[in-house]
């Protein structure tokens, strides 16, 4: 068949690509794991390929994450008590309080503006040389960051859910949890 015919208007092959086009020379090749240009095959011929970051060092991460949070959370997650009416007792009863949605809210602002405005990096993921990047490599958005944790944070409230969420790292190519693949982000090492 060959080619089609060139109007010599633009680029004729991959290899005539203008340099930060974002193709590269050379044919899609499977076997390599590279796929065609574009932002769901980050890195290929756009630079040196990215480097994802490890599960050991993102299990760290997330563990000293969630004890700052709850360090930062603690003084909302005391227990009280509301004094209530029994109405077949006819006296007042001592109703135990769980205050927990204020936690939960803090938690949720610190994973989403240490990421959307800290170069996706969290404190745990600053220590242990991991940020949170789109799919192409560039810097998280404010509204994907915001995507991607409250989607981390409903599956953790869904009984067993967080749990499911968080083996997809171990099991998909590119090392994404569920709320990674909703935002279309990667965890890399900086």
């Amino acid at each position: 068949m060959g080619s089609p015919p060139s109007d010599n208007s633009g680029p004729s092959s991959w290899s005539d690509q203008p340099p930060g086009s974002g193709h590269s020379a050379g044919p899609y090749d499977p076997r390599h794991g590279s796929g065609p240009p574009g932002p769901e095959y980050p890195g290929y011929g756009a630079g040196p390929p990215l480097r994802l970051g490890g599960r050991w060092r993102r299990l760290f991460a997330g563990i000293l994450d969630i004890i700052i949070v709850g360090i930062i959370s603690s003084p909302f997650t005391y227990q009280s008590f509301n004094s209530v009416w029994d109405t077949k007792k006819g006296v007042f009863v001592q109703v135990p309080v769980q205050h927990t949605l204020l936690a939960s809210m803090i938690g949720f602002l610190y994973y989403w503006l240490l990421t959307a405005f800290w170069d996706g990096k969290t404190v745990g993921k600053k220590l242990f040389g991991l940020r949170v990047t789109d799919v192409s490599g560039r810097r998280v958005g404010v509204g994907q960051a915001a995507i991607r944790e409250l989607v981390a944070w409903v599956l953790y409230a869904t009984c067993c859910l967080g749990w499911v969420n968080l083996a997809f790292i171990l099991f998909t190519r590119r090392k994404q949890a569920l709320h990674d693949m909703a935002a279309k982000t990667l965890v890399l090492d900086v």
